[in-house]
């Protein structure tokens, strides 16, 4: 930030044509800022899509277990319906041997009839039930297979943006506070409508310099009336094409100068 801001700034009092330069010398930080962040790329956005697709397989995963307990519980479960009717029919094959007429045979004979029938209906349960199970452990195997994969891939993933980060954490910290410092001398509203500028336009840019007569983000003439107004820093001018804030060339090398210095 220059001095003839911060002096101004102090005495509350700040020109349109340093509120103009302030505006610039925010856009040129923030503009260092995004450079940063394309370095990095769509890699948090892979991270994070990567980190949202391991969290739906272990979830997928953890559903095949549930899934899987309840049939081999199932067969526990008929496999003690079949030790039962196996003793029952033992039993009412004995109590055949004493009995006193043909009825309680009969009545002892169905009984058993009925639990064989148990019986078999509880193997065709446990046998579709381990049908049942064997795909379960078929599509687990899968699950898992796409699991290990994709927490490879996460784990390369965070190493490589890791690495990034560590890269140009210091310098993205500067910046950032140089940016914040910067805020403070332009005033709420005009920052508000630099913020809002800045997030409608594809390429970050809200404060653009006159080039060969036309704005520096969409590239539309401008007219002549209005490039003398811009020249005059009386007003803050913006394209009537894309709304960006224009300043002129002088302004603009005049705070790179500063900079430089």
């Amino acid at each position: 930030m220059t001095n003839k801001i911060k002096n101004t700034a102090e005495s509350q009092e700040v020109s349109v044509e340093q509120k103009l330069t302030a505006l610039y010398n925010l856009q040129q930080i923030d503009s260092q800022i995004d450079k940063i962040k394309i370095v990095r790329g769509e890699l948090p956005l892979e991270v994070e899509d990567l980190e949202d697709e391991i969290a739906g397989l272990e979830t997928r995963m953890a559903n095949f277990q549930e899934e899987k307990d309840k049939f081999e519980q199932f067969v526990k479960d008929k496999n003690a319906a079949i030790k039962e009717s196996n003793a029952l029919i033992k039993k009412y094959a004995e109590q055949q041997m004493n009995v006193r007429n043909n009825r309680e045979y009969d009545s002892l004979t169905k009984e058993i009839e009925f639990q064989n029938l148990e019986i078999q209906l509880s193997e065709k349960k446990i046998k579709e039930s381990k049908f049942r199970i064997e795909g379960i452990e078929a599509d687990m195997k899968e699950a898992n297979e796409k699991l290990e994969m994709r927490q490879q891939d996460l784990a390369a993933k965070k190493s490589e943006l890791t690495g990034i980060i560590a890269e140009t954490k210091k310098e993205e910290e500067d910046l950032i506070k140089k940016s914040q410092e910067n805020e403070k001398y332009i005033e709420e509203r005009l920052l508000t409508a630099y913020k809002r500028i800045r997030k409608n336009a594809r390429n970050g840019l809200a404060v653009v310099r006159i080039e060969r007569d036309a704005c520096g983000g969409c590239f539309n003439k401008i007219p002549p009336q209005h490039q003398l107004d811009i020249k005059l820093h009386k007003k803050i001018i913006v394209c009537e094409y894309c709304g960006r804030i224009l300043v002129d060339e002088d302004l603009a090398k005049g705070d790179d100068s500063e900079k430089e210095s």
